[in-house]
């Protein structure tokens, strides 16, 4: 069977299978996508005070988050600065007063400073500061913590939230959910055998919802239609006549966030904010995904339900709206799983084609190419 005829005006082509399979692709996208640009790492709340740290893959480096005792996010490569041994090895934790090498002991304070070593005054020529651990940039934005490995990093503002602004018209329309001061009611992390790019590609179409999310439909009926509303500028998808919540049910949520514009009290908005974010935004919570991608065919996504802090200091009950986008990540993952095996065969050696739903995700493949570049 041939593969090489061109494909029809309404058809057209993918990325070819390599680009997700290959382990060379994927450190050439680790190296120059995820070490270069802005890259949310971890919500600041899993930094609650000073020594609170967590450790996060970045590309193809590990990072280590912390906050100093002035209260300031730090990050910086989970490297010893003498032999090279793992700082932290635990992926969260507490240190009461300092780091400390398990390897040679040498010990680091919260800004990362050289602060003691075995036999380290006998070496008065070695600079604690020049010694440090090695700092990345850090931004703290929609209360995340977002860091570039890169030595000038991007600007903030013209990529991330660039992004935002393409979607929703103005940072003014994100602005009035308060993801910043909004409080994580669930966290739950998906383990994915499959290529990160499959699972963005996922997330910016929706030719595949009337097939494979039969409760988002039933939410958000135009949905069933296809309809890719990532491509409309602050278009956001409506719920159903009887549907009083974005929940499982349809159920009754907890009321809008306060600061809300009425014409977005009974509608979803997602976001895709390049190259690992996703952002769903409904009246009562804010649903925040961030991928991991580990390997060419393996990418850990963390996702957050975020909801007013008296929601979840209160105890309520969130299972209703958690598990209406825990099974949409569940069944989208599970066809991306489906998906990653067939990138190797050699039938797909020069990819798949996009219908016109789904045109849109060439923007996204040109990007990545252009990344590569």
């Amino acid at each position: 069977m041939s593969t090489d005829a061109p494909p029809a005006a309404s058809l057209i082509p993918t990325l070819p299978g390599s680009a997700y399979v290959d382990p060379a692709v994927f450190d050439a996208e680790c190296e120059r996508i995820f070490e270069e640009l802005w890259f949310c790492a971890a919500r600041e709340s899993d930094l609650p005070k000073p020594g609170a740290f967590r450790t996060v893959q970045v590309g193809r480096e590990s990072i280590l988050l912390t906050r100093s005792r002035r209260g300031e996010v730090r990050a910086f490569y989970n490297v010893c600065r003498h032999r090279g041994a793992r700082i932290c090895t635990e992926e969260s934790g507490e240190r009461a007063r300092s780091f400390q090498c398990s390897y040679h002991a040498w010990t680091y304070d919260f800004d990362g400073k050289l602060i003691a070593a075995p036999n380290l005054t006998k070496m008065p020529d070695v600079d604690r500061d020049e010694r440090g651990l090695h700092a990345v940039h850090v931004r703290s934005w929609l209360g995340y913590v977002w860091v570039s490995l890169a030595e000038s990093p991007p600007s903030f503002e013209g990529t991330v939230q660039r992004e935002v602004v393409d979607r929703l018209g103005t940072l003014d329309n994100i602005a009035g959910y308060d993801v910043a001061n909004l409080a994580v009611g669930r966290r739950i992390v998906y383990d994915v055998a499959a290529n990160w790019k499959l699972i963005v590609e996922n997330f910016m179409e929706c030719y595949h919802c009337a097939t494979i999310h039969p409760e988002l439909t039933e939410v958000l009926p135009e949905f069933a239609d296809g309809l890719a509303a990532q491509y409309f500028v602050d278009h956001g998808a409506e719920f159903g006549a009887d549907v009083s919540g974005f929940t499982v049910d349809g159920s009754a949520g907890f009321g809008v966030i306060p600061g809300l514009a009425e014409d977005r009290d009974r509608k979803y908005y997602a976001i895709t904010v390049k190259p690992q974010v996703f952002v769903n935004l409904v009246p009562d919570h804010v649903i925040f995904h961030r991928m991991y991608p580990m390997a060419a065919d393996r990418t850990v996504v963390e996702c957050d339900w975020l909801y007013l802090p008296d929601v979840v200091d209160s105890g309520r009950d969130v299972t209703a709206s958690v598990e209406l986008f825990h099974r949409v990540n569940s069944q989208d993952f599970e066809a991306c799983e489906r998906t990653q095996p067939a990138m190797s065969s050699k039938l797909y050696a020069a990819g798949g084609v996009l219908v016109p739903a789904e045109h849109h995700i060439a923007d996204f493949h040109d990007w990545v190419t252009t990344k590569l570049a």
